[in-house]
């Protein structure tokens, strides 16, 4: 299994990171014409609640068989390292890449010139059967919003958007997508699983 995550904004506003963790069953000599996996945005209002549906769904949908990539964007900046660490010395030392290396996991840590899209980080996810996004609610990917308003009169972000396929919200609405409660993993674990035609 690969767990990917990528913040694509530096410390430093002039040099962008990505940043991913690899566990010990990729498959590094995978052929570079393996179709990337499908992909599905979390979107909503900030402190909706996306990182924690998420956190539950990826349990239900591995308990299907499925194996499962997030990615996460940031556009605020990230330090994923410890100050003092080797490999943080290394790259405050100038180096463009640093990888690290255990009999477990792999990762690495890479300055890069723009702010990736989700077609541009997909191609390292071709050893799981889905990507759950956090984030990227202006790309033109299948989306889910997790609705929770900040305010009495807030609306839903997507309601005008024909990548929306489902809805994550505990308040009566209809947007023509099916809706799940916020407790409601398992349903879209499934939902998912068809949606995509997905299986172990």
């Amino acid at each position: 299994m690969i767990f990917f995550e990528a913040l694509c904004r530096g410390t430093c506003p002039a040099i962008p990171r990505a940043f991913a963790i690899f566990e010990r069953s990729v498959d590094t000599t995978m052929p570079e014409t393996i179709a990337a996996p499908p992909v599905v945005a979390f979107v909503g209002w900030s402190d909706a609640g996306k990182t924690t549906f998420i956190e539950k769904l990826i349990p239900a949908l591995v308990k299907s068989g499925l194996r499962v990539g997030t990615i996460k964007h940031d556009r605020h900046g990230f330090e994923m390292d410890r100050p003092g660490k080797d490999s943080w010395r290394h790259k405050q030392a100038g180096a463009v890449t640093t990888l690290i290396s255990s009999p477990v996991r792999i990762g690495m840590v890479q300055d890069v010139d723009h702010d990736y899209t989700l077609d541009e980080l997909l191609p390292f996810f071709r050893n799981v059967d889905l990507v759950l996004a956090e984030g990227y609610k202006h790309e033109a990917k299948n989306k889910i919003e997790v609705f929770r308003p900040p305010s009495p009169d807030s609306k839903p972000l997507c309601v005008n958007d024909s990548r929306l396929i489902a809805l994550v919200s505990d308040l009566p609405m209809d947007l023509g997508v099916p809706r799940f409660g916020l407790e409601d993993a398992g349903a879209m674990a499934q939902f998912l699983a068809a949606f995509f035609d997905l299986s172990p």
